[in-house]
């Protein structure tokens, strides 16, 4: 029987098959639109980012804040409290301003009723710019709110809260209780800055001027809807 002379092993290489026309233009515009999309995210973060800098980096030398700067900042939590008439309401919806918080018990004593002059006070020096920042009363314990007391925060946002998830969120100065201070929040929802205890009007007035200043490109008065 005749044998077959061995043959070297041999293989075939077919070409890739070529991108038509329309399938390079698919690839291309795909690829335009994720860096699209990655520009606009940045455009939008810019002015956010920026205002930040020019409060907590590019600082003249020599300048202090007043208040005390939290790091890491806090978001408004999850849970809701109770508005005058009894409405539930999640305190993410005090989102899209800053907010100037007092914490106080529901009988509101002395130190409580000196926290929410001094806060209306604060809002209305900064003129044209107070529409942008909220007075805000968290208030806690079992007291029914004063007919008074109603009258005098009436262009406040006043918030019954539980206590202790209040004290989750907001904390005091070494020494302090939360009763003792003024908190901010920026409108993005973080709690950012808190006033020492036996507040100096003038320098916190100062301070909030600096935070209104700095993001004035980027947050305007009011809420979305």
């Amino acid at each position: 029987m005749a044998q077959t002379p061995d043959e070297p092993l041999t293989l075939t290489v077919h070409s890739l098959p070529k991108l038509d026309r329309a399938s390079a233009d698919a690839v291309a515009s795909t690829r335009a639109g994720r860096w699209k999309m990655l520009g606009l995210m940045l455009v939008c973060a810019a002015p956010v980012i920026a205002s930040y800098l020019t409060y907590y980096v590019v600082r003249p030398e020599g300048r202090r804040n007043y208040g005390e700067l939290i790091d890491p900042q806090r978001p408004l939590p999850a849970w809701t409290g109770t508005d005058v008439q009894g409405r539930v309401v999640p305190l993410s919806m005090l989102k899209d301003q800053w907010l100037l918080i007092s914490v106080a018990d529901s009988a509101c004593n002395d130190a409580c009723q000196q926290h929410l002059y001094l806060q209306r006070q604060l809002r209305e020096t900064l003129g044209r710019e107070k529409e942008r920042l909220d007075w805000v009363w968290l208030r806690t314990g079992e007291a029914v709110l004063s007919e008074p007391l109603k009258q005098v925060t009436a262009a406040a946002q006043v918030l019954h809260v539980d206590a202790q998830a209040l004290a989750a969120w907001l904390q005091p100065a070494p020494g302090q209780k939360i009763e003792d201070h003024l908190y901010v929040v920026d409108p993005l929802g973080n709690w950012m800055m808190r006033f020492p205890a036996n507040l100096d009007p003038k320098q916190a007035r100062r301070d909030l001027d600096r935070l209104l200043r700095a993001s004035a490109f980027w947050d305007k008065e009011g809420r979305a809807n």
